[in-house]
């Protein structure tokens, strides 16, 4: 820390050193991680009423009542657009469906429980099973439409089934889970069903209304019991804001926490969190009010334009191929005869962001775009940029990886390595971790985790964290 204070404008200075590797926000040009609607005055608006409402505490609504009135209005406008419902305001997708997971926990009782998900569920419900001591009953999906089975949900849920969780859409490839059927399973079976819109709820109704066909997906439909959408994604707000819905207001009273066994003040929580900023609230509501009804139809007929435009020009590349058919403005395509990993290297060296997500349950590695309100602007200088990047990468060639070392990375403890040690073998297939080292090529990597088993490749993500937080 330093000894004295500093001014503003030092500090901002720094801000600026310390992001300068750091991919862009804004423009479109990274595809993932951020939304951007394109339209400054919105981003503008949502930032003074984050900054505005930054101090204020979500702890006690009854001191701030602000806290109140914002959250009624923002969760009012969530479940008007998804068939109703009782909800709360979440700091994003994981901590909504925390929630439902916990309340479908509590609302249960039984011993041993279990959640049934197809395997293209969010990775946030095996954390929040992880941290509710509930075991995670994965089910494939049908490896042509990536969809999961409603038969194969059926045989999963037993006895100890809280939840059976299907997804609006799911983020791999894009597409809508036949949540009518799910449900109703779920229903016949006396199980919550969970429709996980995080990245779809406040997308689609908007993208069906511009004309694209949207099955019926929200609380509207019978069986669903709970859903979760976030508005940091296609609701174009700061990051930090989601809603979970609760069909039944006492599964909704399950998601809270309270506790009286102390001489302190009253809790009672409504989030996994106590004491939280009410600035994303802010930008939230704010972002909401700026675009309104108009400005979101308007951005969705965008996005389905461009994202009709991506998929037919992907498909025209030789050696690529769209996966599924996806309903929404998220894209995965793989690759034949061209490495995809190799691939991303190659955009990014050329200033594009397309994020790879590795083989899993047959479905191969590839990489992902999330279509948002200012691709239309420059989808096709990104489809330029894919073909170019597509021919480098098949001159390349695919990664060779050496002899032994997926092997000798499986079979190490890497708990035994310190963080020194684990920086040394990153820095060997290319990896910098030193601080200000920028941006790496990641087709080596990618390529090595893409061989490793799914529990190799978090023991290797988990040293990758504390390694880059410890480097010197």
């Amino acid at each position: 820390m330093n000894p004295k204070g500093r001014t503003a404008e030092d500090l901002l200075a720094e801000v600026a050193r310390l992001k300068e590797h750091d991919l862009p926000v804004r423009g479109g040009q990274v595809t993932a991680y951020v939304y951007d609607t394109g339209l400054p005055e919105v981003h503008e608006a949502a930032a003074r009423a984050y900054f505005e409402m930054l101090e204020v505490n979500c702890l006690d609504p009854t001191a701030f009542p602000s806290v109140v009135e914002m959250e009624r209005q923002v969760v009012g406008a969530v479940a008007d657009l998804l068939g109703g419902g009782h909800g709360i305001f979440t700091s994003g997708g994981t901590e909504s469906i925390m929630l439902a997971v916990k309340a479908a926990r509590d609302h249960a009782h039984v011993r041993s429980p279990n959640l049934v998900l197809p395997v293209t569920a969010h990775p946030a419900f095996h954390k929040a099973a992880h941290y509710l001591g509930v075991e995670v009953v994965a089910v494939p999906v049908d490896l042509e439409t990536y969809k999961v089975r409603a038969s194969d949900v059926a045989a999963a849920i037993d006895e100890s089934t809280i939840l059976v969780v299907a997804s609006a859409p799911s983020y791999p490839q894009g597409v809508i889970d036949p949540i009518e059927e799910v449900a109703a399973v779920a229903a016949a079976a006396g199980v919550p069903c969970h429709v996980d819109a995080c990245v779809g709820g406040w997308l689609l109704p908007w993208l069906r209304e511009a004309g694209a066909t949207v099955p019926p997906f929200d609380l509207s439909v019978p069986g669903v019991t709970s859903l979760s959408c976030d508005l940091h994604k296609f609701g174009y707000a700061p990051k930090g804001a989601s809603v979970v819905l609760f069909a039944d207001p006492a599964m909704r009273r399950d998601a809270y926490f309270a506790s009286a066994a102390w001489p302190g003040y009253t809790i009672i929580n409504a989030t996994v969190q106590s004491s939280r900023s009410a600035g994303p609230l802010g930008g939230a509501w704010a972002t909401l009010q700026a675009l309104g009804r108009e400005g979101y139809l308007e951005l969705g007929r965008a996005t389905l334009e461009a994202t009709i435009r991506l998929r037919e020009g992907i498909a025209a590349i030789p050696g690529l191929r769209v996966l599924g058919e996806p309903e929404s403005s998220l894209v995965a395509f793989a690759g034949d005869g061209i490495d995809v990993f190799v691939l991303a290297d190659e955009a990014r060296a050329r200033g594009w962001f397309l994020q790879p997500q590795l083989s899993y349950a047959g479905i191969p590695a590839n990489l992902h775009i999330t279509v948002t309100g200012v691709t239309p602007a420059g989808v096709e200088a990104m489809l330029k940029v894919i073909a170019e990047s597509a021919e480098a990468a098949r001159q390349r060639g695919p990664v060779t990886l050496p002899d032994g070392l997926v092997e000798l990375v499986a079979g190490m403890d890497l708990a035994e390595l310190d963080d020194a040690t684990f920086a040394e073998l990153a820095s060997s297939v290319g990896v910098d971790l030193r601080p200000g080292a920028g941006q790496p090529e990641m087709a080596m990597v990618n390529a090595i985790l893409d061989a490793l088993p799914a529990s190799s490749r978090e023991a290797v993500l988990v040293r990758f964290m504390s390694t880059l937080y410890s480097a010197t």
